[in-house]
């Protein structure tokens, strides 16, 4: 005799065996990566955090071995001289050695493009996407799609022995929830920095130039440089320019710089702040269509409806 106790616990051991939330498996196999979008000030951040920590240029001054400080250009000159006095000296010159960091140029080249090739077009709705990045099964509705199938094999409060075997059947049968997330078609850019490297002896400027020249050994590209997990190629010009002014022998202030050209090849994502559509979409796919049939359209009996009532589809 199955009493109704024996009964909820043969449901409830049957069904935790299809509770997919629960398999440690699946949530082993599942990684959360959070992804921004790529924008011109990500691969600025990106370059500025290769020259400040992956390059951590340091030379010997009169204060002792110190890190050079950077400065990116872009910022205004009364920004500078308000936010990091110690770069000035008393007179507002700047205390030498030091960097300098410009964006010179943005270039679309449509022979500098990563996959794909093809200019796909966005999914003309109201949430567009283009490239699908990730797939992930949706845990929570496939299970309930299966455990509903698989329970119309329950009769009279006992489980079926073949509950096991429906269940495989019905994930072949493609009764799983999808969800697809795309994101817009990256744009692929080269832009193009200019840093500059002051000093005021030659052997500063020499410890300064000689890692530009190692760090990406006999080849022109060093390690990629990432930022928000987005990661760009770097290419470092082979020539580095001389512009100092030891050689006029004049009676202004002895400067030694060298100017250094590197091209970053980076994508764009999206449109920025102008964009209306969402920059991440997710989406999930249909499992089943059900349409209504004329007979109920129309008001008909239905030709298998049983003697109580009841029918199936």
């Amino acid at each position: 005799m199955v009493t109704r106790k024996t009964q909820r616990q043969l449901q409830n051991k049957h069904a935790d065996r299809f509770d997919y939330m629960n398999s440690a498996e699946t949530e082993a196999k599942v990684h959360e990566i959070i992804m921004q979008p790529s924008t011109l000030e990500t691969i600025d951040y990106a370059f500025y955090d290769f020259v400040n920590e992956v390059l951590n240029l340091s030379t010997t001054t009169n204060e002792g071995f110190k890190k050079v400080p950077i400065i990116w250009a872009s910022t205004e000159r009364a920004f500078q001289l308000k936010n990091d006095k110690e770069l000035r000296d008393s007179d507002d010159g700047l205390i030498l050695p030091l960097m300098v960091i410009e964006r010179k140029s943005v270039v679309k080249d449509a022979a500098k493009r990563g996959l794909p090739w093809a200019n796909i077009m966005p999914v003309n709705d109201e949430k567009g996407g283009t490239i699908t990045i990730a797939r992930q099964l949706n845990q929570k509705k496939t299970s309930q799609f299966q455990n509903n199938l698989a329970g119309r094999k329950f009769s009279n409060g006992r489980v079926n022995s073949s509950m096991h075997a429906t269940n495989k059947r019905n994930m072949k049968a493609g009764k799983n929830v999808f969800e697809t997330i795309t994101i817009p078609l990256p744009t692929w850019v080269t832009v193009s920095y200019e840093v500059s490297l002051r000093t005021e002896y030659q052997q500063q400027m020499n410890d300064l130039v000689q890692p530009w020249v190692t760090i990406s050994g006999n080849s022109t590209m060093p390690p990629r440089i990432e930022k928000d997990n987005h990661k760009f190629e770097v290419f470092i010009d082979a020539s580095y320019a001389n512009n100092s002014n030891t050689g006029n022998m004049e009676m202004a202030q002895r400067n030694y710089e060298t100017t250094i050209t590197a091209n970053v090849l980076g994508y764009l994502i999206g449109e920025g702040p102008n964009q209306e559509r969402p920059k991440i979409v997710k989406r999930q796919n249909a499992v089943e269509f059900r349409f209504a049939r004329e007979h109920v359209i129309m008001g008909d009996p239905h030709e298998d409806i049983d003697s109580r009532g009841f029918y199936r589809e």
